[in-house]
């Protein structure tokens, strides 16, 4: 994670989800999480949630979301203020919420992403996260979500990516995917 002095990541807590969901919604517009989700979410910390906050000068920058019952888990949510785009955050905060799935005893971790967010798929597949299908009308009429999971500890392959095939392979198969 790209940091500066004074930058932190801390628990997501009930004073937050004011400034999170006013994010989301920016981020988000077509799907953005309401206020009353982000609070059931939260009634579920530390059961099966995990929440996270970022934080920088000028406030939240981003937040992740976890929820795991061993042996999976799922990115609930991940999201980088624009502010903060393009610096490391999103890896930072993906890497985190991997850390945080293998605490809690996680072999696997899966994510739907919206189809057309290449900047998104491009952060998950370097991370080691293959396509393992597409759930149409997602995210609303038209606009699918590409599924995919990436195995954790023990689970991963020798190279750490949580990919079984070689990364030429794991590009070819992640285009043909999308």
């Amino acid at each position: 994670m790209t940091a500066s002095p004074g930058d932190r990541l801390r628990p997501m807590r009930w004073w937050d989800i004011d400034e999170v969901q006013s994010l989301e919604s920016d981020l988000f517009p077509q799907d953005a999480w309401s206020i009353e989700q982000f609070w059931s979410e939260l009634a579920h910390v530390p059961e099966t949630r995990w929440y996270a906050v970022h934080e920088d000068s000028d406030g939240i920058d981003g937040y992740v979301g976890l929820a795991a019952v061993p042996p999976d888990a799922d990115v609930q949510t991940i999201a980088v203020a624009r502010r903060s785009q393009r610096r490391g955050l999103g890896r930072g905060l993906l890497t985190a919420l991997e850390q945080e799935a293998l605490r809690r005893g996680c072999r696997h971790l899966f994510l739907e992403v919206l189809a057309g967010n290449e900047a998104a798929l491009r952060l998950y597949t370097t991370a080691g996260f293959e396509p393992m299908g597409r759930r149409s009308s997602y995210y609303g009429p038209g606009l699918d979500a590409v599924v995919l999971r990436k195995r954790l500890g023990s689970e991963a392959p020798p190279d750490g990516t949580g990919s079984t095939s070689s990364p030429a392979e794991s590009a070819a198969s992640s285009q043909d995917a999308l």
